[in-house]
């Protein structure tokens, strides 16, 4: 029984009469989530010096609560600028600050900024398992506009969200958002404090009626929220939400779903995946369950694609973290080479 216990816990493993390694059919495709931005509003770089206000998280407890864990993260960023104009202004805010404080007044780098800024990061103590190093990836295109993605060594991913007519002005673009974030989330109200957990799971248990009792107790969704909240004390929201990633992916592929159905526990869940990095083991594992979709219904993953792109698209141009869409939209794209490669083993030989 022992044995069985870790593999209830696989996100592409089933049970039962005619399992085959992966989720299988009842498993419904892909639920899309939309992650809000990790954006401070505008009001508070232009009007105010003082402190950008918390963010807010509660609404996260929802998923725990009605889909198991894994998405509702609607509540975990600040609201969104909405504006072209006023993002623009906000980062420009942000970096010519972040120039003014570290390297005098003047234009800045911005893509030696982000590095700096991380290199410093790690060199005060910062535990960055994979090194300080931050990695841009283009989008092929040879003619503008051009799309440049970063991605940051925490795991956090953003892009660039203006028009840039050149490959070089998309590469800052990026990496203007994601200093603008990175400055943001070393302000203390980004920590995880008790002060923090205690009003939101008071902010939780407003927005759904929930009792005391509730909190306290971690099998049901506030508690599982609460527990996810003290787990994580004392680290940044950008570091909950690389965490929280995990669970929507685990959520949007179904798995969170398979779980309940092999009678896993919320705390079994969370004591699982709470310690466990997105690896290429889950990822290939998620991708052999949409290639298992695709073979049962024709155009499932191209239909999901085509969803995935649209989201990504929006979450960029609004200035949003983007890995989950950058992590599903990498996932189907392995769904499709595990697919390609399937068809070609079952192709008649020609020798």
């Amino acid at each position: 029984m022992e044995s069985i216990r870790p593999q209830r816990l696989q996100p592409g493993i089933g049970f039962g009469p005619g399992s085959t390694g992966t989720l299988l059919s009842s498993l419904r495709p892909g639920v899309t989530v939309p992650t809000a931005p990790l954006l401070p509003p505008p009001a508070s770089l232009c009007a105010s010096s003082g402190p950008p206000p918390p963010l807010q998280l509660h609404s996260l407890h929802g998923t725990i609560g009605s889909a198991g864990l894994g998405t509702g993260m609607a509540g975990f960023g600040l609201c969104n600028p909405g504006n072209p104009a006023v993002l623009k202004e906000a980062v420009e805010a942000v970096v010519r600050s972040f120039a003014k404080h570290t390297q005098g007044y003047g234009r800045v780098n911005v893509v030696e900024a982000l590095q700096e800024f991380w290199q410093m990061k790690q060199s005060r103590g910062a535990d960055l398992r994979n090194g300080a190093l931050v990695v841009y990836e283009m989008v092929p295109s040879n003619n503008p506009p051009y799309v440049c993605y970063v991605s940051l060594p925490g795991g956090s991913c953003f892009g660039s969200f203006q028009f840039c007519p050149t490959k070089a002005e998309a590469r800052r673009s990026a990496a203007k958002i994601a200093l603008m974030n990175s400055v943001f989330n070393e302000h203390p109200s980004r920590r995880i404090t008790d002060d923090f957990i205690e009003k939101s799971v008071c902010e939780a248990l407003a927005s759904f009626n929930g009792n005391r009792e509730e909190a306290d107790n971690p099998s049901t969704g506030i508690g599982a929220f609460r527990f996810m909240l003290e787990s994580n004390k004392g680290k940044s929201m950008l570091e909950f939400q690389e965490l929280m990633t995990v669970f929507q992916l685990l959520h949007w592929n179904g798995s969170l779903k398979a779980m309940r159905e092999r009678q896993c526990s919320r705390q079994e869940v969370l004591a699982h995946y709470s310690h466990r990095a997105l690896d290429d083991d889950m990822r290939t594992q998620m991708a052999a369950d949409w290639v298992n979709r695709e073979q049962g219904l024709a155009g499932t993953i191209a239909q999901e694609v085509a969803a995935t792109d649209r989201e990504l698209e929006e979450a960029r141009l609004a200035g949003q973290e983007l890995r989950f869409h950058k992590e599903k939209k990498d996932i189907l794209m392995l769904a499709v080479g595990q697919l390609g490669a399937a068809n070609n083993a079952t192709l008649p030989s020609t020798c």
